[in-house]
């Protein structure tokens, strides 16, 4: 069992023609629990963030512009990815296993990423000799 967990949220866009991270978050959690608690609550905060209420008094009139049918509903997406106890059972048993895990998700201009892997399977994967391969 893996104790300690590396967390990250990054969202990925284009700007002058680069790929760019932004990072959102990052966390350090010390159980597995946490860890899910955490990629599911930055998961809502990014959803609630992209898709809000648009009846809430404080946007101005045509602040928020409905999207082609399309595009993926990313905070959809997210917020079942939240809700899916099967999902998350998964991603709880991938860490244990002290395998990475990723979950993405994209619409028609950025890729919003949760990061999540076990610190005591970084720490194993920094003891292994690298292997040394000549090139000539």
């Amino acid at each position: 069992m893996h104790d300690e967990f590396l967390c990250h949220v990054t969202a990925y866009g284009t700007c002058g023609g680069r790929r760019i991270g932004v990072p959102l978050g990052t966390y350090r959690a010390p159980t597995l629990a946490l860890a899910l608690w955490w990629l599911r609550d930055r998961a809502s905060w990014m959803a609630d963030r992209l898709d809000p209420r648009p009846e809430v008094p404080h946007f101005p009139p045509s602040a928020l512009v409905p999207v082609a049918g399309t595009v993926p509903d990313v905070p959809a997406l997210l917020r079942a990815w939240c809700g899916d106890v099967a999902r998350q059972e998964r991603v709880a048993d991938e860490l244990a296993a002290g395998r990475l895990v990723r979950i993405a998700v994209v619409d028609d201009t950025t890729e919003y990423e949760l990061l999540a892997e076990s610190i005591d399977a970084l720490r194993m994967q920094r003891t292994v000799p690298a292997l040394v391969v000549p090139v000539a």
